[in-house]
């Protein structure tokens, strides 16, 4: 994961809902304080108090799909100015539930709004700042729903999508997996907790030194 000296590295972690990111987040935060690195883990949309408000908004509002989108950056423009870049000059690793792919593959190949826009948006949002390493957690839908489901709790807008809208997310992350191997990674979310994490310490370098 090549990236500036003395500045910290970023890593987003990607999927359908219900693909388990969450369960890995915290053990992945663990290990690297473990190695002696300084980590912030956070969230999109959300990180920042005026991040979270909008995060509210988005994920329990019906709106358009564009006003989504832009909701979504401006949450992220926030987010990144006010805590991933500092941070990233402070020399930490930051670890991200879900960037900029996550809008291009939910508000873009799951809603159809266009690639064209998202990537202005990003430019204004976040400029040259791209992850480090990006890790896709992938899994067929009837995993994802059971996963959902045992969880016990409503769902949100996103989480309540038709088979259809999960198949096209799937389909866009599997594309850029595909179309960036150097920076994404994809996890077969589908197999055992003990089999993800082998891979994982693998593509984030996380054995003892």
């Amino acid at each position: 994961m090549a990236h500036a000296s003395g500045r910290g590295r970023f890593v987003t972690l990607e999927g359908v809902d219900g693909a388990g990111k969450s369960t890995h987040i915290p053990w992945i935060a663990d290990r690297l304080r473990a190695l002696g690195h300084a980590v912030l883990v956070t969230r999109e949309p959300g990180g920042t108090p005026l991040a979270e408000e909008l995060r509210g908004f988005v994920l329990s509002r019906p709106m358009d799909p564009v006003t989504e989108t832009l909701l979504l950056f401006a949450a992220r423009a926030d987010h990144v100015r006010e805590m991933i870049l500092p941070a990233l000059e402070r020399g930490q690793w930051v670890l991200c539930d879900r960037f900029s792919d996550a809008t291009l593959a939910y508000q873009g190949a799951g809603k159809g709004v266009s690639r064209a826009l998202i990537e202005q948006l990003a430019q204004a949002a976040h400029g040259a700042l791209q992850p480090d390493r990006t890790l896709v957690f992938d899994c067929p839908y009837e995993v994802s729903r059971a996963r959902l489901e045992s969880a016990g709790r409503k769902f949100d807008r996103f989480e309540a999508e038709n088979r259809e809208f999960f198949e096209r997310v799937r389909s866009a992350y599997a594309r850029l997996s595909h179309d960036e191997p150097q920076r994404v990674r994809r996890i077969d979310a589908s197999r055992s907790i003990e089999e993800i994490r082998a891979e994982l310490r693998s593509h984030l370098s996380l054995e003892a030194r």
